[in-house]
């Protein structure tokens, strides 16, 4: 991944892209940035907010609002307050233990904030104790956006990372590697979680590493999940 800009989706959602390593292997990591009916910004899983971004970002409307999905996405997400000073942030559950520095408003769950309710919805993913993630839904454009419950490795993959994608059966589909189901301590609670996630009215899958989906998103997220859902 670059260092580029805003790159709009569709109207009212952005995404923007940076490299970013794991291990030594470069996985690159995404933000997403919805404009809500009021004109403010929501800001899903921080990235550094650049001079030039933030140029960028004030064109579009008033960052306003923060979120802080998992216990792994969470490093960017005391900065956004720090250049917006006003800006408030939630977080996942139990990003507070690693992240006492935080200042933030609530933990997410199921219920969105009165901030964006309506507008975008959100699930606890439980039975993963690991990341902890919420995934959000935005109704406009039909676009889920999660972090780490699924990935979309291709061509613009770096060859080291490629190989082991590759090996984890994460490279050329979308879908979750084979080590997610070593991740799941509680099938039939992420089962509901994904159930429930499922029933959105959802095109488009956002991810933090690999490319975006652009449609038949649903359909990937069932066919790549198949093996829980039919626990």
């Amino acid at each position: 991944m670059s260092d580029a800009g805003l790159q709009r989706l569709a109207e009212n959602i952005w995404v923007v892209e940076r490299p970013q390593s794991y291990f030594g292997l470069e996985v690159g990591k995404r933000m997403t940035v919805i404009r809500l009916k009021s004109g403010k910004l929501l800001l899903h899983s921080p990235v550094v907010l650049t001079p030039a971004l933030r140029e960028e970002l004030d064109a579009i409307g008033q960052v306003a609002f923060a979120v802080a999905p998992n216990r792994v996405h969470h490093l960017h997400a005391g900065d956004v307050a720090k250049a917006y000073p006003g800006a408030r942030l939630w977080i996942g559950p139990k990003v507070e233990r690693k992240r006492p520095d935080l200042v933030y408003v609530a933990l997410l769950g199921d219920e969105a904030p009165a901030e964006w309710k309506g507008q975008v919805d959100q699930v606890f993913f439980r039975g993963r104790p690991f990341e902890n993630e919420v995934v959000f839904f935005h109704r406009a454009s039909r676009t889920l956006i999660m972090c780490d419950l699924a990935f979309n490795f291709g061509p613009r993959t770096a060859t080291p990372t490629r190989w082991l994608m590759k090996l984890l059966r994460s490279y050329g589909s979308f879908g979750p590697s084979k080590l997610d189901p070593l991740l799941i301590r509680d099938r039939r609670a992420a089962r509901e979680s994904l159930e429930r996630i499922l029933a959105w009215d959802f095109d488009r899958v956002v991810i933090a590493h690999g490319d975006v989906l652009e449609s038949g998103g649903k359909e990937a997220m069932r066919r790549g999940y198949a093996w829980l859902l039919r626990d």
